[in-house]
């Protein structure tokens, strides 16, 4: 996998504690890969990091990416050959209550990152991740470019904007010309769902909670569309481009987006319905009730376009959307039930996800 790019490399994940984090981090050992994580907390209650016993399987620092001093330490220590900085604050209603930790965590630590790899001799390549929330959503019906305007209307875009705008300035005035030994890549992917989620204000962890307890989920969108993907999605995409960058410097600086098939979009309803069939509840009605307090605004439509990925990486989505569906029901089933051997059951969904796309031929796989 992944042309064996991972074995026995040293990766540093900023933010290996929340739920994609968590998946990364669980992909890598797979692959081989000696994981240093660094992460300020564990950010929910269940955690998939503590359900997965991952703090047991690598190097796990405490730290919070907005302290450049304890960042920068443990990149100079660790000497990271891949970085994947995953770190930051996700949720978009959290940002119109703290603006001032979304846009520290979200710009700053992301600057954080970028000065600490000046100030690094040792070859690394670094994947940014921000968000496909970066671009200024005018919510057209065609999916958003890379070369697209940055910056939406709500805290949380701006502070994905930002990210984007500092990446760019620092990768022109230190990482350009002689200054090869740091390469860098950005990664944009958004409405990413998965076994293992349990943040705020997410509709799988939302519904997941509610339905175990006999209740119907809250919802304030019903019809808002959404591009869903699996979490192993854009991972394969940003393993993918930390692939790419490794043989080459021919994509440095380069952003990507990582979305699905047009055929994911699906409306909030949509996938309830469907998760919730395969949860065991006969009665649509049982599944959700549409709450009125809608405390910020939420766009209608955001979706990207992947043809830079397909012709620079070859990379392409791989699961339909009803497989999606079943990984997510897979996951969360065992969880619920008290099963211990979460890893495993992890592990195999990732290994299920390798073969799905080795029998879809994915330049990855190779």
């Amino acid at each position: 996998m992944f042309k064996n790019s991972y074995i026995n490399k040293k990766v540093l994940v900023t933010g290996h504690t929340g739920f994609k984090g968590a998946w990364l981090t669980t992909w890598l050992l797979r692959l081989g890969a000696n994981v240093v994580g660094y992460s300020k907390d564990i950010p929910t209650d269940p955690s998939m990091f503590a359900a997965l016993g991952l703090e047991a399987k690598i190097q796990h620092y405490v730290g919070d990416v907005c302290d450049l001093v304890s960042l920068r330490k443990v990149i100079i220590d660790e000497k990271p050959d891949f970085i994947f900085h995953l770190a930051a604050q996700a949720i978009v209603s959290s940002s119109f209550s703290d603006p001032v930790e979304t846009i520290m965590t979200n710009a700053i630590g992301t600057m954080n990152v970028l000065e600490s790899l000046r100030n690094t001799l040792h070859p690394c390549v670094a994947l940014l991740i921000t968000s496909d929330k970066c671009y200024d959503n005018v919510e057209w019906v065609w999916g958003y470019k890379e070369t697209d305007a940055l910056g939406g209307k709500d805290i949380y875009s701006g502070s994905k904007g930002a990210a984007e705008l500092i990446i760019k300035s620092y990768l022109h005035s230190y990482f350009s010309g002689s200054n090869t030994h740091i390469r860098i890549g950005v990664g944009r992917a958004g409405n990413v769902i998965g076994g293992g989620d349990w943040a705020k204000d997410r509709i799988i962890a939302d519904s997941l909670r509610a339905w175990t307890e006999g209740h119907k989920v809250e919802i304030r969108s019903p019809n808002a569309t959404r591009p869903w993907q699996h979490v192993l999605e854009p991972l394969s995409g940003y393993l993918s481009l930390g692939m790419s960058l490794l043989s080459s410097d021919k994509l440095h600086g380069e952003a990507f987006n990582f979305g699905p098939r047009a055929e994911q979009n699906r409306t909030v309803v949509d996938l309830l319905e469907d998760l919730g069939s395969k949860w065991g509840i006969k009665n649509p009605n049982d599944i959700y009730q549409v709450t009125a307090n809608v405390p910020f605004h939420e766009a209608g439509l955001l979706k990207l376009n992947c043809d830079k990925a397909l012709y620079h990486l070859r990379w392409a989505p791989t699961l339909s959307y009803l497989e999606m569906v079943d990984f997510i029901s897979n996951w969360y089933g065992p969880f619920y039930r008290g099963e211990s051997e979460l890893f495993e059951i992890t592990s195999k969904q990732i290994a299920d996800y390798e073969k799905i796309a080795c029998n879809s031929k994915a330049s990855w796989t190779n």
